[in-house]
């Protein structure tokens, strides 16, 4: 069953694409018509692709490994942030820093010298420091923050991303396929839909849309998660009995043994 219906696309306006003279010839599979000027997308072909990104993502996510979710246009970073921090997946809604994949070790040094700032700011001796030299300290922490706190977890590359408008995130996008690393993004009339592993058609520059499409992404990352803690806790409830049948063997030896002494 599709995470979502026809209908809340509509009323999302998802459907509604850019100007026909700004178009990527190599949307033109997912466009349904123009209208006014303007190209309207296939929802029909948003349903089948979204529910093909939503199977592939749940995949992803019960392997036990995490997306990143990236959207740096006005519209897009609230609701990405909000959604990422909610299922507790790294984000980026400010500024793409060059080589945040291709160069993961040099940003892990980074998100090292933040935590660093952090332990060093909770600590006693640093209101020992002169004030000009606390506010140095509190601006490299806010400024590391703004730029990395939405990764302030990812130990290791992210399994997949999540991208709201390819165009945009070029740079983001380039990195992921260097790597090898799935790209699910939300493609509007003037992207190439063939940048995104599994591209999604959609208005990517409407609030509506854009949560929409972002929301039905993360239920399906929230019920991969409850999937694989379900799983988890089977697995672990099926090791009991055996793990009390095993010691019940050796009590039984035991119990064996010195009553034959």
């Amino acid at each position: 069953m599709s995470q979502v219906s026809y209908k809340e696309l509509l009323d999302a306006g998802v459907h509604f694409g850019h100007l026909t003279s700004k178009w990527d010839p190599r949307m033109a599979p997912y466009i349904f018509m123009e209208k006014n000027g303007i190209h309207i997308i296939d929802l029909n072909k948003t349903v089948a692709c979204l529910d093909d990104a939503t199977a592939a993502m749940k995949g992803i996510i019960k392997s036990g490994r995490k997306v990143l979710f990236v959207a740096t246009k006005k519209q897009a970073k609230e609701i990405v942030a909000s959604e990422a921090a909610r299922l507790k997946m790294p984000y980026v809604t400010e500024r793409w820093l060059g080589g945040m994949l291709t160069n993961f070790t040099t940003i892990r040094k980074s998100l090292k010298k933040m935590s660093g700032i952090d332990k060093l700011m909770k600590d006693e001796a640093f209101m020992n420091l002169a004030k000009k030299e606390r506010l140095m300290v509190q601006r490299e922490k806010d400024k590391l923050e703004r730029m990395l706190g939405g990764i302030a977890d990812l130990t290791r590359l992210p399994a997949a991303l999540f991208v709201v408008d390819v165009k945009k995130e070029h740079i983001a996008v380039a990195e992921a396929k260097k790597l090898g690393i799935p790209v699910f993004a939300m493609v509007d009339t003037n992207s190439n839909p063939d940048l995104a592993h599994f591209p999604i058609p959609a208005n990517d520059d409407a609030f509506k849309s854009i949560a929409l499409i972002t929301n039905a992404i993360g239920k399906a990352i929230e019920d991969a998660l409850l999937e694989r803690k379900k799983d988890k806790d089977e697995d672990k409830s099926d090791e009991e009995p055996q793990a009390q049948s095993e010691v019940s063997e050796v009590t039984a030896e035991v119990v064996a043994e010195k009553n034959a002494q």
